[in-house]
């Protein structure tokens, strides 16, 4: 558990008792993005030139194996606000645990390696925290770049599960009870430190494993039952997403399995819904042995279903050409992270039955 963060002279009370946000620690994990740290970086210095907010930049370097060191060697020699930080592969979790530990302001923004900055996002956030100092948590609204079909899928995925603000994205707060219906995520999330480390300490994983636990939706669900989580528009940031079908496959297979960490036990319809579609999916897998045609017929309409649904949505033309090309890997490679998922939660129960028992 991180230890508790020292006051110091950026701690000052704002009109709530908090902080202000008159200094900011950014704590970026990054794993092999030599093609893209550099970018996040520059734009991130430059959105705190435009909010006059000084940063104290905390790079964690999780056990890089291509040139990603020496870009950041290059960017800290540049730029004095920066720090890097090197470990052993350890996942991001443990990266942005150390980072947090490592961060010097009452202020952090956690920021993914592949997500950009908007120029006025923290000039805004700043702004808002000045007017608005209960608002203490905020989520950055991701536009997804959908140069590639890879990306495009995902963002479609998004305006299908989000839709409630996707379709009319405006200034929202959301807590623990309207959690599942609002997108979130820990790639570009401002929250008072002290906060931060409080639901890091707390954070439990169903799983024996911490670098395929959900660190995004468990955590940000323990911060929601403390706080009221907030989203706006102008609060802006740009993600890059991974193109490539082996990485494709990757990164569904590990989703599938970070969904049941981060859902299954909790309360919601998302919870409904992953248990349904694993009844379904072992329904299927019957089916398909006893019944082929059936099973494929299924497997037609499911992939018919989802670009339908994105288009319904008011998803793009590229959206909805990747949801029909890629939905029928995505379903099994996702449902296979799935099993993987409730056989790791599993296990890690039997585990802590036979250490009581012991």
């Amino acid at each position: 558990m991180p230890p508790e963060p020292t006051p110091g002279p950026d701690d000052a009370p704002g009109r709530d008792g908090g902080p202000r946000l008159d200094a900011l620690s950014v704590v970026v994990p990054v794993h092999d993005e030599e093609a893209w740290v550099g970018a996040c970086l520059e734009a991130l210095l430059a959105a705190g030139d435009a909010a006059g907010l000084p940063l104290d930049v905390v790079v964690v370097d999780d056990g890089s194996t291509d040139g990603t060191a020496a870009v950041l060697a290059g960017l800290a020699a540049s730029h004095p606000g920066i720090r890097v930080h090197t470990q052993a592969n350890a996942g991001r979790f443990a990266a942005r645990t150390a980072g947090i530990t490592l961060a010097r302001g009452p202020w952090v923004l956690l920021l993914d390696s592949r997500v950009v900055v908007g120029d006025g996002s923290l000039r805004w956030v700043r702004e808002q925290l000045a007017e608005h100092p209960d608002r203490q948590v905020w989520c950055g609204h991701v536009e997804v770049e959908t140069g590639n079909a890879y990306a495009a899928f995902w963002s479609g995925l998004v305006k299908i599960g989000w839709r409630r603000y996707t379709a009319r994205p405006r200034l929202v707060s959301f807590g623990a009870e309207e959690f599942d219906l609002y997108p979130k995520g820990t790639g570009c999330l401002l929250v008072r430190r002290d906060l931060l480390l409080s639901a890091v300490g707390a954070f439990e994983s169903l799983y024996d494993r911490a670098h395929l636990a959900s660190d995004d939706t468990r955590l940000l669900r323990d911060i929601a039952g403390r706080t009221r989580i907030w989203l706006s528009p102008d609060f802006a940031f740009r993600y890059h997403g991974k193109s490539g079908g082996r990485a494709f496959v990757r990164q569904s297979f590990f989703r599938g399995t970070t969904f049941v960490d981060g859902y299954l036990g909790q309360p919601g319809v998302v919870r409904r819904a992953l248990l349904a579609a694993v009844g379904l999916g072992l329904a299927g897998c019957v089916v398909a042995v006893r019944r082929p045609a059936v099973a494929a017929a299924g497997a037609a309409a499911v992939a018919v279903a989802v670009p339908t649904a994105v288009r319904l949505v008011g998803g793009s033309t590229a959206e909805v050409r990747a949801a029909a090309a890629l939905t029928p890997v995505f379903v099994p490679v996702f449902g296979a992270g799935v099993l993987r998922g409730l056989a790791l939660a599993a296990r890690a129960r039997l585990a802590q039955r036979g250490t009581a028992r012991g």
